[in-house]
């Protein structure tokens, strides 16, 4: 069951890319600023987090732990994931440690 929506959720992302790539000239999410850690991806974390309605302390923690394996200082993206967590804690759940 989940598998299903989790193929209706990336084929509605990928329909929703060809048209926008057909709307415009210059794909923005085929170009990344500072690096290539993204490029291998099925899906960009901007696409998942935007579809997903997710919000910053969510999306960051998206992108921190996609990107972990690729990156040079991959525990400090893990680190950074365990802090957005723990934000979410505090100020969502009014939880602290």
């Amino acid at each position: 069951m989940a598998e299903d929506r989790d193929d209706f959720i990336i084929k509605s992302i990928r329909e929703d890319r060809e048209i926008r790539e057909a709307l415009t000239e210059e794909e923005p999410l085929k170009k990344q600023i500072g690096g290539d850690h993204y490029k291998n991806c099925k899906i960009q974390p901007v696409e998942y987090i935007c579809a997903n309605k997710l919000d910053f302390l969510e999306g960051n923690i998206v992108k921190y732990i996609t990107r972990h394996r690729t990156k040079s200082e991959g525990a400090k993206d893990i680190e950074k994931v365990i802090h957005y967590a723990e934000l979410i804690l505090q100020l969502v759940y009014n939880k602290n440690k």
